[in-house]
């Protein structure tokens, strides 16, 4: 790869914005800037500040309560004036349904319980005339005339039920369990459409067995006799199904060893596609944890998911249905380019040979199904409206193919429309796809340039590109007369996110907001305006509303940051490009700068590393990690320098960037953090052998990475619920980026802290919560045994969270945690 020029420009972009009033208008920090490596510095508002104020642990890490309570996932009514959202109670876990208007402005108050089912109704479905919506509250089925205004609840049972939707015939279809029902909104007429049984299909009569069987017919008349009759009932109510039409149709069969996976039921409630899978158990009997801190004083065995080490391939299969004519039919995976491609190949024949042996390359059909990735929220069989075209999208379990099929029911078989292929893995977040609602093409998500970037498609044609450029896009909405399609992407700077829409008439991109940050937006139920979430990195996320229109200006809805927290001396991070020595792209940081930072003798600094690994923290939004913003804060407030790096592997910065870790993880993330340290000592007036680094999760086993591996880089490091073993993580989200411990043992090696434990110099603090049910409290347990056995007993120490998970809930925990840090760092810098 290249190396970047050392002529680089650095950009600091300064992203504290004060808090706006309600009728201010934020404003990008950055209008003129573009995907590239700015070139300009940019200052922005010094956030507001009490006098003589100190920022203290105490204060940071008490209950997030005190910062005032900020709104979470805003959604629209259905008058497209209405604006609801989740406001957590003070000092509960409990969220209430808060309601305001656009007219009126301001936080507005919470819905009355007794009006729950009619106020929460985020997750809705509209007929194709827009004239009626229907949704579930606690599992029962609502539905409203929008002409009329009128609710009706159209059952009240125990019995589960998803996926709603309306037919072409008006009538409202969901799924119950192994059966879809419909439900007539006019009459209350229910229905069954379609069930399927994991069963052997019921028969009149059953072959005798054995010899007795058999002579025992012939012997006994009593016997033949209870046959014939019983024969003679079994066919008289399948003719009594095939002929009356008020009889339940007959259920389909399956496989008993099988379960069902996803199920979609066509707008014209013809057919069903459906998706199972063997019934396989989930976990072991040792995938367990102990938890010693329970309510009746004795230890409690937790079930916790399986290991990547235990994982199994595991393929799906997809049937179609017909309702009409009672047949079902198996969509094989052969028609898919690539279904029988040995595509770790050149990984099997490295690790083969490592071991001295000799791999053989076969053709054998690969393991295929239905996306189910964690970042996926919506169905992956998507029906077009009219009910005439189906398409599916599929993935390799090996991780290296995404397929988007049609169907072709003349001949019962799919059709690929796109194939998506990555040597490392397949992004399991930018996969949203569907149909246009007036013509027979779809829409798709996909990172084949290297970004993310829309396409459409009519089936059987070469799909078109609609947006280019080195940026992300993503969170696709489509208008109902197939105009626009609303989107966000950081086209002008990878930290900023704005909300765009592109024509699909003339394929024209609009910049629809221009306010800075990180924006999230949904889109009115009329179409004409803008919810958005807006924060900046110094003041948390509050609600605006924008006109869907070009140059329109926001208004600010909620204001639910305490005083408490605007009154703090809060530092707004710079985002600066850092200059790699490994790729010809930045590696995007935060840094925090005392005011006087080029003053006096060179300053102590610290590098955190967040977690998550495919994750952005280096944008002008409010961030996640909002106790290690004011933290650093606190440390700039002593002197410190504080960077926060968006090392390779982070999200936003397309697919080389993302999958530059693949089958070595720990590798180019180290290395970008010796670019973060030497920018440090260059620009920032740091001293070289004075700077310590930290982070959770996967910036715990980055800092393991870091002191194992370069043990001359830090002078100490704060490992926090840390990875140290990746063949004890979990399946979906290791086995993307390492494959199998069975196929790839070097990359896990390669990969793992433990195998580098021996190069442990400097001080180290490891912190482990105890009931963690995503890294597991026995990857620090095997560590500080190997540690110990490596006599590195004057290098490292441990704290352990007993009532803690992954993320921790106590205040007292987080105190505790960050106290430790802190003295780790002020005993080795100072």
């Amino acid at each position: 790869m290249l190396k970047s020029s050392k002529t680089l420009l650095v950009l600091m972009i300064t992203a504290g914005l004060s808090a706006c009033a309600a009728t201010q208008t934020p404003q990008s920090s950055a209008t003129q800037e573009t995907a590239s490596p700015p070139k300009k510095t940019i200052e922005a508002a010094k956030p507001q500040s009490a006098s003589g104020d100190t920022i203290t642990l105490e204060q940071i890490m008490a209950d997030p309560d005190w910062l005032g309570r900020q709104p979470e996932s805003p959604f629209w009514g259905l008058d497209s004036v209405t604006v609801r959202y989740l406001r957590k109670q003070q000092g509960s876990p409990v969220r209430d349904i808060w309601q305001t208007s656009v007219a009126e402005g301001g936080n507005g108050s919470p819905v009355e319980l007794a009006e729950y089912h009619l106020a929460n109704n985020q997750q809705r479905v509209f007929n194709q005339d827009h004239t009626k919506v229907a949704w579930l509250f606690e599992g029962n089925l609502f539905v409203k005339d929008l002409n009329s205004g009128q609710v009706r609840q159209l059952t009240r049972t125990e019995r589960p039920k998803q996926q709603p939707m309306f037919l072409l015939d008006g009538r409202i279809a969901y799924q119950s369990n192994n059966s879809i029902q419909a439900i007539d909104p006019d009459t209350g007429l229910s229905q069954q459409l379609v069930s399927w049984k994991f069963s052997e299909a019921p028969q009149a009569l059953e072959e005798p067995e054995d010899y007795l069987a058999r002579k025992q017919l012939k012997l006994i008349e009593y016997v033949g006799k209870e046959r014939q009759e019983r024969k003679a009932r079994f066919d008289r109510q399948q003719a009594l199904r095939a002929g009356n039409v008020g009889m339940v149709p007959e259920s389909f069969y399956f496989d008993p060893d099988y379960e069902t996976v996803q199920a979609s039921l066509s707008p014209d409630g013809q057919r069903l596609i459906l998706a199972v899978q063997e019934d396989l158990p989930g976990r072991d009997d040792d995938d367990i944890m102990p938890n010693y801190i329970g309510e009746d004083g004795r230890i409690k065995t937790e079930s916790v998911r399986r290991k990547v080490v235990d994982a199994e391939p595991r393929s799906q299969e997809l049937w179609l249905l017909d309702l009409q004519n009672h047949s079902q039919s198996k969509l094989g995976y052969e028609t898919l380019p690539g279904y029988n491609e040995d595509v770790l190949a050149k990984v099997k024949r490295e690790n083969a040979e490592a071991k001295g042996e000799t791999y053989t390359t076969n053709r054998l059909p690969r393991d295929i199904g239905l996306i189910t990735d964690w970042y996926w929220t919506q169905s992956a069989i998507n029906w077009h409206s009219n009910g005439q075209q189906v398409a599916v999208m599929l993935k390799a379990w090996d991780n290296k193919d995404r397929w988007i099929a049609t169907v072709d029911f003349r001949n019962n078989s799919l059709v690929s429309e796109h194939r998506l292929h990555d040597d490392a893995w397949i992004n399991y977040k930018f996969n949203s796809f569907g149909w246009l609602n007036n013509s027979e093409t779809l829409y798709f998500l996909s990172e084949q340039s290297g970004y993310a970037h829309l396409y459409t498609k009519t089936p059987g044609a070469k799909e078109l590109s609609l947006t280019y450029g080195d940026y992300e896009v993503d969170d696709l909405t489509l208008t109902r007369d197939d105009s626009y399609i609303y989107f966000r992407a950081n086209i002008k700077h990878p930290g900023i996110y704005e909300v765009y829409r592109v024509n699909l008439e003339n394929g024209e991109i609009e910049a629809m907001t221009d306010m800075g940050g990180n924006n999230q937006y949904v889109l009115s139920p009329d179409e004409t305006q803008l919810l958005i979430t807006h924060g900046t990195v110094t003041m948390p996320d509050e609600l605006y509303v924008q006109k869907a229109e070009i140059g329109a200006r926001p208004l600010k809805l909620t204001d639910t940051v305490s005083e408490a927290f605007k009154a703090m001396p809060w530092s707004a991070p710079k985002i600066v490009p850092v200059p790699s020595s490994h790729t010809d792209k930045p590696i995007y940081s935060k840094v925090y700068l005392p005011e006087d930072y080029q003053a006096g003798e060179p300053r102590k600094a610290v590098i955190f590393n967040h977690g998550a690994g495919y994750l952005q923290n280096s944008h002008l939004g409010w961030s996640g990690y909002f106790r290690e913003f004011m933290f650093h804060s606190m440390l700039v407030q002593q002197g410190y320098v504080v960077m926060d790096m968006d090392y390779r592997a982070s999200q936003g910065y397309g697919r080389d960037w993302r999958t530059a870790i693949y089958r070595q993880m720990g590798t180019p993330e180290t290395q970008d953090l010796q670019d973060g340290v030497k920018w440090l000592t260059e620009n920032a007036n740091v001293d070289r052998e004075g700077v310590c680094t930290y982070g959770g999760s996967y910036g715990g086993f980055m800092t393991f990475m870091a002191l194992f591996t370069a043990p001359d880089l830090f002078q100490c490091g704060a490992a926090l619920r840390p990875v140290t073993d990746w063949a004890y993580y979990n399946t979906p989200y290791t086995s993307n980026i390492l494959n199998t411990p069975q196929v790839d043992d070097l990359a896990y090696t390669r990969s793992s802290p433990i195998y580098y434990a021996e190069g442990l110099e400097k001080p180290l603090l490891i912190n482990a919560p105890m009931v963690d049910d995503n890294v597991f409290f026995v990857d620090v347990v095997r560590l500080v045994q190997r540690l110990i056995e490596l006599e590195k007993t004057d290098n490292f120490e441990t704290a352990i969270y007993p009532v803690e998970a992954h993320g921790f809930r106590q205040p007292s925990s987080w105190l505790d945690e960050y106290r430790r840090i802190y003295n780790l760092f002020e005993e080795n810098l100072n």
